[in-house]
């Protein structure tokens, strides 16, 4: 896999709500902090303001627009942000899974969401590398995030058997399609995911991720970017925070404390996967990196340190 789909393969995100509504001008409806989640929303038709607790300027949004909010912040979005709001829980409250739900006779702007529960103890390793908010323009190129926006909303329109499965799938890729155009969209950031929009250090993330086990050393990496030594390490650790290196351990344990949660393997095979001929060494970058010992790690998630230990 790729160093994207990693990630989103280690921290599980699981959507467990797409809704949408078709709403009637004039409106404005307050969401509530989403807690250690993910949400998406597309503006499906029309037009509407957004705003998001702790930023200083709302936003406004276009038919074809997405944005993700990673940090769970609470937000209002309106047609005008200084009439009283709805409130949200009790608006959309006997709404299920997949509809669509019709306010103020609609007409004015249809908006379609998702919300993704993080799963994985390491779920700050994509949210803490975005900001409170990121906005995808509709333009040229956005063709598969507009399919993603279509169909659900064909989906949700229809409630057919199998609609759910179809809409989860469907919000998944909607989720992976923003993230890829807002990284294509010059966006400015340093991290592992920033680093994947620069060529020759991506190629080092990606090896990386395909062989953490492999005795990679600086000179080994530079070698696979088709980079002079000095001038990769200086440009790994420009764009990804931290030294190959760095990064190469981090990225091993984090892959063991999933095998430690999630598999039956002993830790002397776990080491040995990921690249450790003493069970002591791996033992002890372990406890470095992840905060605690890794014969206590599946009983002990919560010494784990909030942030993960890739930085952003």
């Amino acid at each position: 896999m790729d160093p994207l789909s990693d990630v989103l393969s280690l921290i599980r995100p699981d959507n467990y709500l797409s809704a949408g509504f078709d709403i009637g001008a004039p409106w404005a409806i307050q969401f509530p902090d989403q807690g250690q989640n993910i949400k998406t929303a597309a503006v499906v038709k029309g037009a509407c303001w957004l705003a998001v607790d702790g930023m200083a300027d709302p936003v406004h949004l276009k038919t074809g627009d997405c944005v993700l909010l990673p940090h769970g912040k609470a937000f209002l979005m309106g047609s005008n942000l200084d009439i009283s709001p709805m409130e949200a829980g009790k608006t959309f409250k006997p709404t299920g899974f997949g509809h669509i739900r019709t306010l103020n006779g609609g007409g004015d702007c249809v908006v379609a969401s998702s919300r993704f529960g993080l799963k994985g103890p390491q779920a700050d390793l994509l949210l803490k590398m975005l900001p409170p908010l990121a906005v995808i323009r509709d333009r040229a190129g956005s063709t598969e995030l507009r399919y993603c926006i279509e169909r659900t909303m064909a989906e949700m329109r229809k409630n057919d058997p199998g609609s759910k499965l179809i809409l989860q799938h469907l919000a998944h890729m909607m989720l992976i399609q923003a993230l890829r155009m807002y990284l294509s969209n010059d966006a400015k950031g340093i991290g592992w995911f920033f680093a994947l929009a620069d060529p020759q250090i991506s190629i080092a993330i990606s090896a990386i991720h395909a062989a953490p086990a492999q005795n990679w050393t600086v000179e080994s990496l530079a070698q696979t970017a088709a980079m002079s030594r000095s001038a990769f390490a200086a440009r790994f650790k420009e764009k990804v925070g931290q030294s190959p290196m760095t990064y190469l351990t981090h990225w091993r344990m984090l892959l063991a404390g999933e095998k430690l949660l999630n598999s039956r393997e002993p830790i002397s095979q776990i080491s040995l996967s990921l690249g450790y001929e003493s069970e002591s060494a791996f033992s002890t970058a372990f406890k470095r990196v992840m905060g605690c010992a890794p014969r206590g790690y599946s009983k002990a998630v919560a010494c784990i340190p909030r942030s993960s230990p890739v930085p952003s």
